[in-house]
């Protein structure tokens, strides 16, 4: 396979949109002044009749303000989650007249969660989608075509996000999902606990693969002893970013890919590949030298503390990751991108239900959640006096780490209040990371998978059977590859090869 250097892509309306977002969230601590007191009231009055005609408009049939039913993905919800969710609905119904209960599946429960959901047809309005569900849910006509809607309806919000992430979520060359304005490129991090690089003078910034990842390992786990694991992993929370450098067609097909600099875009079987198959005897090894937990593959959350990370995201992301995980610190390593795909853009999208009775409603919660810095911050960072707090300079002071909607589901990151004790250029730091991505030889392409439907949920079926184990290194590669392999060709891996492949030719031919 030629591994060619990927042309760097320029992305000057995405820069600007950047620009104007980061703008329009500098203000969200303090309103802004009115000196003129008629004027005052003239504006005053304006907005609650604005108010007032929202309301009115999104009421049901028997006069009640509709709340929208939102499935996404997270941790396990505080007791008190659901009355911040009425406190923050109490917000979006005074702005746009409705409210939202918000249901969160587990990290390990979500794919699961959702295909039940979209399979039994349960009533839903708004579900968090991405690149691994997105196609498939448009394929069985679960989601709403929402390509004229969402520039009738939220002409704002539409504005709001550049093109280029609106053109990454087409399938059918028609729009089904609300893209997330945020790194929409995929830079990967690797972190390890900032005592214990101190304690054993490790070279983090050394650290690019898992041969040297190995040699820090190991020297931690020989200094601490048997009851420590430098590596805590879980079911839904495998080794994060184990197919980084291969390109997934945003078809949600685990088991396939093109590495992001081919130029001649051969679409391969991952688990075939050398660099994969050396990185599954890397972690089965930490699997069994004791650096991985031994109920990595069984338990669903590998609990908090964790001495090494991998993330996607940006540096300043560091200090959430080590508020989150119970660190103090993380010391950080970039070790791939950034780079720029259809998938890095389909990994977090907000999608509207077919069958939902308040699509136009729907979709402005999202534009608020877009648009309004307000309920952006309560969304992301869980209610005021409660989960958060802000700093004399407009910053948020984190009350409680157990908020588990995560911001990256929500909408955008740039008129997101940034951390007090957080890098306050964090968000030029996501657009210096979109700047300089270089581009997958693939990026404009997303698989259709209308005629192998059958195929790709077969094969994705056996994936699911397999990937706990493999990308926990619960399982020997010697033995679990081959038996993958030959369940994925059996359940028609090479027709979903060989459609893809057809496809792109098809695409790029033009």
């Amino acid at each position: 396979m030629k591994r060619k250097t990927g042309n760097r892509m320029l992305t000057t309306g995405l820069v600007l949109a950047m620009t104007a977002g980061m703008l329009a969230g500098c203000g969200n601590s303090a309103p802004a002044a009115v000196t003129d007191n008629a004027s005052a009231d003239t504006e005053a009055l304006a907005e609650t009749s604005e108010t007032a005609a929202v309301q009115e408009t999104a009421k049901t049939d028997n006069g009640e303000v509709p709340t929208l039913i939102w499935w996404t993905v997270g941790g396990t919800p505080a007791d008190d989650f659901d009355q911040a969710i009425s406190e923050i609905s109490d917000y979006a119904e005074e702005k746009i007249g409705v409210r939202i209960d918000v249901k969160i599946a587990g990290w390990a429960d979500y794919d699961t969660k959702m295909n039940n959901i979209v399979n039994t047809g349960e009533y839903f309005d708004l579900m968090f989608v991405n690149n691994t569900n997105y196609s498939k849910f448009v394929n069985l006509n679960a989601l709403e075509n929402i390509t004229d809607l969402v520039q009738s309806e939220t002409p704002d919000l539409y504005g709001f996000i550049p093109q280029e992430l609106w053109d990454g979520v087409k399938i059918h060359n028609n729009v089904y999902a609300v893209p997330t304005y945020k790194d929409s490129s995929m830079t990967q991090f690797w972190m390890l606990d900032d005592t214990y690089v101190q304690k054993y003078n490790i070279d983090v910034e050394g650290i690019k693969d898992f041969a040297t990842l190995n040699d820090a390992l190991q020297t931690i786990k020989e200094g601490e002893g048997k009851s420590v694991y430098p590596m805590k992993l879980a079911q839904g929370s495998t080794f994060n970013g184990f197919f980084n450098g291969y390109d997934d067609l945003a078809g949600g097909v685990s088991a396939i890919g093109v590495w992001y600099e081919d130029e001649e875009r051969k679409v391969v079987s991952l688990l075939e590949q050398d660099d994969v198959k050396e990185k599954l005897n890397w972690l089965h090894k930490w699997y069994q030298d004791g650096i991985i937990n031994p109920d990595a593959n069984v338990v669903t959350d590998g609990g908090k503390q964790s001495i090494f990370g991998s993330a996607q995201g940006w540096p300043a992301a560091a200090t959430t990751w080590a508020f989150n995980n119970g660190i103090d610190k993380y010391d950080l390593t970039q070790v791939f991108g950034p780079m720029y795909a259809t998938g890095t853009i389909q990994g977090s999208m907000n999608a509207i239900s077919a069958n939902s009775k308040y699509k136009a409603e729907a979709l402005k919660v999202l534009e608020l959640m877009n648009t309004d810095s307000k309920f952006r911050d309560m969304c992301a960072y869980g209610t005021e006096g409660n989960y958060m707090e802000y700093s004399e300079d407009g910053t948020v002071q984190k009350l409680r780490d157990d908020w588990n909607w995560p911001s990256y589901t929500q909408g955008t990151f740039f008129i997101l209040s940034t951390q007090t004790d957080g890098d306050p250029d964090a968000w030029e730091q996501v657009k210096k990371q979109n700047e300089t991505a270089v581009s997958s030889t693939c990026l404009g392409f997303a698989l259709d998978i209308t005629d192998i439907q059958n195929e790709v949920a077969n094969c994705n079926m056996v994936w699911d059977k397999y990937k706990n184990d493999m990308l926990t290194g619960a399982s020997d590669p010697e033995t679990a590859v081959p038996a993958c392999i030959e369940e994925l060709k059996a359940a028609g891996l090479d027709k979903v090869i060989e459609e893809a492949q057809r496809q792109i030719d098809e695409f790029f031919a033009k």
